[in-house]
């Protein structure tokens, strides 16, 4: 019988080695394809706690720790990368400080996402605390690369690769501490549009590349206004990301032009579809001599790996009663008193790969805001991590109570 009060004393309990912790990670940069350092530091944190049974870093450089032998297998994920910090004069504290203040702590990967870690970490050593352990499950957490470069790579390789296939899995992207049951997908997509080059003094005589792309950015973004809408999920989107040219110099009507896509998918969209409507675009724009491609990322990890992938990210999502996500909502009630109904995130995380790609039921419940992601206000508050610790430790036993294998 678990005791909930017990659990949230022992959480707050290593609320100062939780913050400690945070501090340390957030201190160092850990770009995506540069996270080595920080993947160090919390393997560390891991070995201190001797809460685990298993600790390894695959190929790719994730790095997986487990807690107990039971054959159900629950998962818990978050993502060690950050973004970049961009401007640091934008910043109210030092981005690699890890500032405490206000009941927060602040910098790059505060709230997005390394927040989290901390509370996965001394998740496991409550359960060993208060002998929760069951003979029936273990606890997978994995600290995954590359998520903001390519989310789901990460599992994509873990599930195809180190061929692990958990039961469930939370994934702590940040919610807010408010449960999660799915989100759009993504997809990138690129148009070439060719012309004919000639010196600028005579552009008559070629077909400038830009003038025909700047016809299908129109049509783009008439095309994102018509997408469909779904009334749980949002809307799907569509935007122009990036637009570049070749051209043989300053004194020349460009040969070549490029726009790069970033389309969001809502319910019932997929990558045919999508695809469907960008060549629409282009056919209303009337511009021919064009290629449309899904593009691919084929970047080295950390460790000098390549796990090359197509660029699209299917949408997933769970119904309200589906028995991961009740045992969420349950898990929740019973540890603080109050019913959740639970909601999206409008990013993307690697549910993109663990419930889009491969099947495996997801659900969301993290630390800090999902508006703090990539600002120069990321930060998590500190009562956060006590929540989320208490919700890991006892997310297992519930949701395997509720749900016997047969």
């Amino acid at each position: 019988m678990l005791d909930f009060t017990k659990i949230n004393k022992q959480a707050a309990k290593y609320e100062k080695d939780m913050v400690a912790f945070l501090r340390d990670m957030v201190a160092i940069p850990s770009e995506s394809g540069k996270e080595k350092k920080v993947i160090q530091r919390i393997r560390a944190e891991m070995k201190k706690v001797g809460a685990f049974d298993k600790i390894w870093v695959d190929k790719m450089g994730n790095l997986l720790a487990r807690v107990g032998k039971g054959p159900r297998l629950i998962a818990i994920d978050a993502h060690v990368d950050t973004v970049g910090v961009g401007d640091p004069e934008e910043w109210k504290h030092d981005p690699y400080a890890g500032k405490v203040e206000g009941g927060f702590v602040w910098g790059r990967g505060a709230g997005d996402q390394e927040g989290a870690i901390p509370s996965m970490v001394y998740a496991a050593k409550i359960i060993k605390d208060l002998g929760m352990l069951s003979d029936e499950w273990s606890l997978l957490l994995t600290c995954t690369v590359m998520e903001e470069d390519c989310d789901g790579l990460c599992w994509q390789y873990i599930h195809k690769e180190d061929g692990i296939t958990p039961e469930c899995c939370i994934v702590t992207d940040s919610t807010d501490c408010v449960i999660r049951r799915g989100h759009r997908g993504r997809m990138e997509i690129g148009v070439t549009v060719k012309g004919k080059s000639c010196h600028g003094s005579m552009p008559h005589k070629g077909d400038n590349a830009v003038y025909k792309i700047a016809k299908i950015v129109n049509e783009i973004e008439k095309l994102n206004e018509r997408i469909k809408d779904d009334a749980f999920l949002g809307k799907g989107t569509i935007t122009v990301s990036y637009i570049d040219c070749k051209t043989p110099s300053l004194c020349a009507v460009p040969g070549e032009a490029y726009i790069h896509l970033d389309r969001r998918l809502t319910a019932g969209e997929t990558k045919k579809s999508a695809v469907a409507e960008v060549k629409d675009a282009i056919k209303r724009a009337g511009v021919k001599n064009t290629k449309v491609e899904i593009l691919r990322y084929a970047v080295p990890s950390y460790t000098g790996l390549v796990y090359e992938t197509e660029k699209y990210f299917p949408t997933w999502v769970y119904p309200e009663d589906a028995p991961h996500v009740a045992a969420s909502v349950e898990t929740y009630k019973k540890l603080f008193g109050k019913k959740q109904k639970p909601s999206r995130w409008t990013f993307s995380t690697n549910g993109v790969s663990i419930a889009g790609m491969y099947g495996i039921p997801c659900v969301g419940f993290g630390p800090a805001e999902e508006a703090v992601a990539h600002s120069v206000n990321d930060r998590v508050p500190i009562d956060h991590l006590l929540k989320c610790a208490a919700f890991y430790a006892t997310f297992p036993e519930i949701y395997c109570t509720a749900n016997p294998k047969k």
